[in-house]
């Protein structure tokens, strides 16, 4: 029998079943609205594909009820454990108004929600993480005992909103997280242009925390560096900072052609990493997952997938009335 290597960073036969539901449900929830969005559905798709190891195996070294998600555009697969459903993603899709993030006034891909611990974000990349940091400043303050993470892709780690708020963060040992989804590509600009060192895990040195690497398709490693990160938040020692290195397997977004700056081959070569493929085959491999318990899982998220389309397709658009609705403090 070979050997279980989610066994050996504390996790469960049943944590990781879980963990590949979630991927795939992430994974089954971006394809079908890609093929929304080609069939004039929905106006816009910013992707997860590729990146939903790193996503739930980060979200599974935190705890839900009390820690605190800062999340970026491509987190589907991070704000599925923390609560939202298929149903949840598809009405924000539609924009519809009981989409959980914005009432159907946000772009997809913006979530949010109060009830989820999951900070509402904008569409200037980056915001995010000073917000995260304010917010392990004030629970701090308060005396709360929780952790922030704060997600986003290798670009957003150029932006001075990153440089400001690790500096912070590492000077008052504040317990945030901050955890790169590192896809190679800032939209087109590749990552030999975005960096003049080795990776963004270096950046840390500078503000006085740890900075580590890690193989963001294989969500037990990213579990187990971020577990280490959370504890180390908890217990007082300040922040992290954790790059998942992963391949964005579509364009960035719907409105965008990724094959005027990459090729064919690199894309099919990073195929052959697909995070779901790759876990797919370790849960084979111990014997956890069979033909049978892998059709089952399928048709059971293929079902979440088909009813949450079906309801948000049908679901009521916001009125015109509501426009203006908590804009000004009504």
């Amino acid at each position: 029998m070979t050997t279980k290597r989610h066994e050996q960073v504390g996790l469960t036969d049943a944590q990781v079943l879980d963990m590949y539901y979630y991927m795939l449900l992430a994974r089954k929830i971006d394809e079908r609205q890609w093929l929304l969005n080609r069939a004039g559905k929905v106006p816009f798709v910013i992707s997860c594909q590729g990146q939903e190891a790193a996503q739930v195996g980060a979200a599974f070294a935190m705890e839900k009820d009390r820690d605190f998600l800062c999340p970026y555009y491509r987190d589907l697969g991070l704000v599925l454990v923390f609560g939202q459903t298929a149903r949840d993603c598809m009405l924000s899709a539609f924009a519809k108004a009981e989409d959980p993030n914005s009432g159907g006034r946000q772009m997809p891909g913006h979530f949010g929600g109060k009830k989820y611990n999951i900070l509402t974000g904008s569409s200037p990349v980056t915001t995010q993480v000073p917000h995260a940091v304010g917010m392990a400043l004030a629970g701090r303050m308060k005396q709360k005992d929780f952790v922030v993470y704060a997600s986003f892709g290798e670009g957003s780690s150029n932006q001075g909103d990153f440089h400001e708020g690790a500096n912070f963060a590492g000077v008052h040992k504040l317990p945030v997280i901050f955890f790169c989804e590192n896809n190679k590509y800032a939209i087109s600009v590749p990552l030999n242009k975005q960096l003049a060192c080795e990776s963004v895990a270096d950046r840390a040195i500078g503000y006085g925390f740890p900075g580590i690497s890690v193989d963001g398709n294989d969500p037990i490693e990213v579990y187990r560096v971020m577990k280490e990160a959370v504890e180390r938040a908890r217990s007082g020692q300040g922040p992290t900072l954790i790059e998942a290195v992963m391949y964005r397997l579509v364009p960035h977004s719907s409105d965008d052609d990724d094959r005027v700056y990459r090729t064919r081959e690199e894309v099919e070569e990073a195929k052959k990493k697909d995070p779901l493929i790759v876990f797919a085959a370790y849960l084979r491999e111990i014997g956890l997952l069979d033909e049978h318990k892998e059709a089952d899982m399928l048709a059971r998220v293929q079902l979440e997938v088909d009813e949450a389309t079906e309801y948000a397709e049908t679901a009521p658009y916001p009125t015109p009335e509501s426009t203006m609705t908590y804009v000004y403090g009504e």
